[in-house]
């Protein structure tokens, strides 16, 4: 394992789903947020437990790239898009169909949710891939 790439690719992992989160939550998925507001916290409460979310994100993010690492195959984006796809419906699908279970969610939001996380799952499986590159393979590739 290449500890220097696995690091960078864990912090831009982190910085960018808590940017893509902001874009689709706060952005994208805000009118249907707003129209079941009465579901959720207030936002003084959520923003009061917002560390909760953030020492979240940084575990998971860990555990994107982590796994990544351990089925690393050394093919490209193709991999990270691929691997994106994996997570994405593994999280996203299952976290945003279980949402519609517990929550009276209307469905076009929660099939947004899904879409929008898979979205997001394979930006940031192609950037793990890109940044994660061992110097070993930058100088084999550089000699053919």
């Amino acid at each position: 394992m290449n500890k220097q790439r696995f690091l960078l690719a864990f912090i831009v992992v982190f910085v960018l789903l808590e940017l893509l989160n902001y874009i689709i939550f706060s952005v994208i998925l805000m009118p249907s947020l707003e129209a079941v507001k009465d579901v959720f916290r207030t936002g003084e409460e959520m923003m009061s437990k917002m560390w909760i979310m953030y020492i979240t994100d940084i575990i998971w993010s860990f555990f994107f790239v982590f796994f990544f690492v351990k089925g690393y195959e050394k093919k490209g984006i193709g991999e990270g898009i691929r691997f994106g796809i994996y997570i994405g419906l593994f999280f996203s699908f299952v976290s945003a169909y279980s949402q519609f279970v517990i929550y009276p969610l209307p469905y076009s939001m929660i099939f947004g949710w899904f879409v929008y996380g898979l979205i997001e799952m394979v930006i940031l499986g192609i950037v793990t891939a890109l940044i994660y590159n061992p110097k070993e393979e930058i100088h084999a590739a550089a000699s053919l």
